[in-house]
């Protein structure tokens, strides 16, 4: 059976409908890992149909959209997004992994 060519894949209907917390548009799209974390932080703080603690679900919606992303994603976008995890970690008072 063909897949619908227009219907979105389920990964990116997460990361736009997350069910967990609302994200700013674009959030994965900025150059900044700081914006990336801080905007991360802010959306989960302020979600309260989340599971988790808000510092769980912002990893965790960082760490999907990197994983889904995948292969598409250039060395420095991934770069920038690993350093996102760190200011991340930081903006929770969390010890950076590096």
């Amino acid at each position: 059976m063909p897949k619908n060519k227009n219907k979105q894949k389920w990964s990116q209907d997460v990361t736009n409908n997350s069910d967990a917390m609302d994200l700013k548009d674009g959030v994965f799209k900025q150059r900044s890992a700081k914006k990336i974390a801080d905007s991360l932080k802010a959306s989960a703080e302020h979600s309260d149909r989340r599971k988790a603690t808000p510092f769980q679900s912002a990893m965790s919606m960082l760490n999907f959209y990197i994983n889904r992303a995948g292969k598409q994603l250039s060395k420095s976008r991934l770069a920038t997004l690993d350093k996102a995890k760190d200011e991340l970690r930081k903006d929770f008072g969390k010890q950076p992994k590096h």
